[in-house]
């Protein structure tokens, strides 16, 4: 057994303060017990105000922040995921997850995949593709308290063939950070978390965002930890932020592998659109 903490978070838009809840974090997650602290997407920084948010990211300051944020993983001993924006070198952004080890580096890196480009019911637009580029690789780092670890951020949940790959790479757990919003949250979210933690025969992680946050949106919360079978072991509410706990039984993922294989049996779907 292995025992995880995960960070529900109302992250703001000054990366200081937004850096100090995670290190505190990581700190009460190592004396809880726990090997491994997941946190949300856009941990380090949240606002959709991106003039504001790039003239953060340009600061002269802003990489020590993670440098901050590796050397708190070291002090404490713990592995640490969190998510964040950051600027390329084409002057676009990317919307990244990072894995800290225990010892300080940065284990693992994976930019999301799938932009959110929407016009929702509410009158609210997002179009996540303006400003971000999307990556191209997938992110898996072994050896972890949790076994091999697969790396996605929020609207990736949407996509199952992500899913389908980090099952065949027999990823025992996913992450799932995210920053849904409350329409679409309450709509689907615990369904397709489930839905995610089953097709891959895997243990999910979902940091969340939650709650009012100083960009004006509101995000839905829920952080959930899911097991291969679908059962809910972790959920957070959508009221506060706050550190939760999970227990993770490495021999859960064998034996729902064995009993629907579903990985196992899994074949080529041919290409229907194609004349």
């Amino acid at each position: 057994m292995s025992r995880i903490a995960v960070l529900q978070m109302t992250s703001g838009i000054d990366p200081e303060v937004n850096a100090n809840a995670i290190i505190a974090a990581m700190a009460d997650a190592r004396e809880g017990g726990a090997d491994m602290l997941f946190a949300p997407e856009m941990a380090l920084l949240l606002d959709r105000d991106r003039k504001r948010a790039t003239g953060a990211m340009d600061d002269p300051g802003y990489p020590g922040i993670v440098d901050r944020l590796c050397a708190a993983a070291k002090e404490h001993a713990i592995w640490a995921t969190f998510g964040l924006p950051v600027r390329l070198e084409n002057a676009m952004l990317a919307n990244r997850s990072l894995l800290i080890a225990p010892s300080g580096e940065i284990a693992a890196q994976y930019d999301k995949l799938h932009m959110f480009d929407v016009d929702l019911d509410t009158g609210e637009s997002w179009r996540e593709s303006n400003a971000y580029l999307a990556g191209e690789a997938l992110g898996v780092a072994d050896e972890t308290p949790a076994g091999r670890l697969g790396l996605t951020i929020c609207y990736d949940i949407r996509f199952p063939a992500l899913f389908d790959a980090l099952g065949r790479a027999k990823c025992d757990m996913i992450a799932i950070p995210a920053a849904f919003t409350v329409p679409t949250g309450t709509a689907h979210w615990h369904t397709l978390v489930r839905a995610r933690a089953i097709e891959a025969s895997a243990f999910v992680v979902a940091a969340a965002q939650v709650g009012e946050h100083a960009d004006g949106r509101t995000t839905y919360g829920h952080s959930l930890v899911v097991d291969p079978w679908g059962d809910v072991l972790l959920d957070m509410g959508g009221d506060e932020a706050g550190l939760g706990f999970a227990e993770i039984d490495p021999d859960r993922i064998a034996k729902v592998r064995k009993q629907v294989p579903s990985l196992a049996n899994r074949r080529a779907i041919p290409d229907l659109s194609q004349p």
